[in-house]
């Protein structure tokens, strides 16, 4: 390629006098757009060189807009969950309520009462905040919010287990996701792990064995199995069995609940998962719990349980780096409020989405194909199953009813769907894309549809 094509290709400086050019500078700042340019440029030469004409002004500029826009995109953004899996962990797992929404606006838009006492008039503690109101839903002395579960569990072993032994059963060294091990944290709590019992039958002897045999045990911990069951010829002690073992040694035991339930689920039809209240009368001193998995709120690592445990971890060094901002305690707050006031069903989004009627979700779901078969796409309403997911009952579904879509390359179809704006997340069943609208939020549903459509028309995967 000869220097006169080459000299075809504008300059930056040449480009940055283009009106168009000048609007990308007012949207996203001119450092931004001229290296946009640059790169840009650099592909047109490069292109150029192997024998290509230069393109024209235009296509330069709307190469360059494409390119910072993509640069600066947010990575987090909301999504349309059509999956059914009412606590996504990959999907930001539980939605916040719309009082809890509100909080968070209020709280960020300017000062607050974060640490400062305005009775007293100086500095406060964030302990205080949703502290009263986690005791009395839960019967507890005292209360603590960390950032999160794995922070709290960590916090509790470090305070009262650091250089001691502490007693867990072989079934509940579990993992769950993203590598979070039992194991794991009590090492880096500094504990001493000694494992009784073996994968699938712990007894109670196995917990008194190394009471006799140690000097330096700190406490019984108690995780909860999370996100699978030991089913068949399996068994372990009730906390009730573990809290009176400890009573007999002046020892405390520490539930780790991880999803933290403080409704029965068994009124929803499914399986009975363990409470906090449950763990707090059964006489647990330490009990931990997640914000938000099934209590519903913001990500949160939650210690509640008697003030002689409690109090002092709320002074430990490692509580100033697991604390919670207050957003979170904003939005925890607002979220416990709900369970206060007996509403929580309603106004908590997990657990209206749970408690949903299936003749609703039919309802719904007929209406979806009402739209979707206007669009000239093959629509049926069938049955199919919701799960709870983020490690809370394992194994439990929901009867639901999905919209399925025979279409002709479903995985295509869902990459086209992830690629729209909002995204929607759906998943395939028996080659078939399906959409569970049980997991679909109520304002969603125009946009989902509206997606569901631009994805038929720009789409060469054709229905069956």
């Amino acid at each position: 390629m000869d220097s006169v094509t080459l000299r075809q290709i504008p300059s930056v400086d040449r480009l940055l006098s283009e009106q168009a050019v000048q609007e990308l500078v007012a949207v996203y700042g001119h450092r931004q757009t001229v290296d946009a340019l640059r790169q840009v440029l650099d592909l047109v030469r490069d292109t150029v060189q192997g024998g290509a004409d230069v393109p024209g002004l235009a296509t330069i500029v709307a190469r360059a807009g494409v390119h910072v826009q993509e640069r600066l995109a947010p990575t987090l953004r909301p999504v349309v969950n059509a999956t059914g899996v009412i606590i996504h962990t990959n999907l930001g797992r539980a939605p916040l309520s719309a009082a809890a929404q509100a909080a968070l606006e209020v709280v960020s838009r300017g000062y607050s009462t974060l640490e400062y006492d305005l009775q007293a008039g100086q500095r406060g503690h964030r302990t205080v905040h949703a502290e009263r109101l986690l005791c009395d839903l839960t019967g507890a002395e005292a209360a603590l919010v960390a950032n999160n579960n794995a922070g709290a569990v960590l916090l509790a072993l470090t305070g009262i287990g650091r250089g001691r032994d502490v007693i867990i059963s072989r079934g509940q060294l579990v993992e769950i996701g993203g590598g979070f091990r039992i194991p794991d944290v009590m090492r880096e709590s500094g504990a001493r792990l000694i494992e009784v019992g073996t994968t699938n039958r712990t007894h109670l002897r196995d917990y008194a064995a190394p009471l006799e045999e140690h000097e330096d045990v700190a406490l019984i911990l108690r995780a909860h199995h999370s996100n699978f069951r030991i089913v068949g010829f399996a068994t372990e002690p009730s906390l009730s069995e573990l809290v009176a073992l400890g009573a007999e040694h002046d020892l405390p035991v520490m539930d780790d609940l991880g999803s933290g339930a403080l409704l029965d689920t068994v009124q929803f039809g499914l399986m009975h998962e363990p409470t906090v209240q449950e763990s707090v009368a059964a006489g647990a001193a330490v009990v931990c719990f997640s914000g938000d998995k099934l209590l519903g709120g913001p990500q949160a690592g939650i210690i509640v349980g008697r003030a002689r445990y409690v109090e002092p971890l709320k002074r430990h060094p490692l509580a100033r780096a697991l604390r919670a901002d207050k957003l979170c305690l904003a939005a925890l707050q607002a979220t416990l409020l709900h369970y206060a006031k007996d509403e929580a069903p309603r106004e908590v989004p997990v657990w209206r989405m749970i408690a949903t009627p299936l003749e609703e979700i039919e309802r719904r779901a007929r209406r979806w194909r009402r739209v979707l078969r206007r669009a000239g796409l093959p629509a049926e309403v069938v049955d199919g199953e919701s799960t709870v997911g983020g490690g809370s009952l394992p194994g439990e579904t929901l009867p639901t009813k999905l919209v399925a879509l025979s279409v002709a390359n479903p995985d295509g179809w869902a990459a086209a769907l992830r690629a729209s704006d909002p995204p929607v997340i759906a998943r395939i069943e028996g080659d078939r894309l399906v959409l569970d609208p049980r997991t679909v939020l109520a304002g969603e549903e125009g946009e989902l549809l509206k997606v569901i459509a631009e994805v038929a028309r720009g789409s060469d995967n054709s229905p069956t």
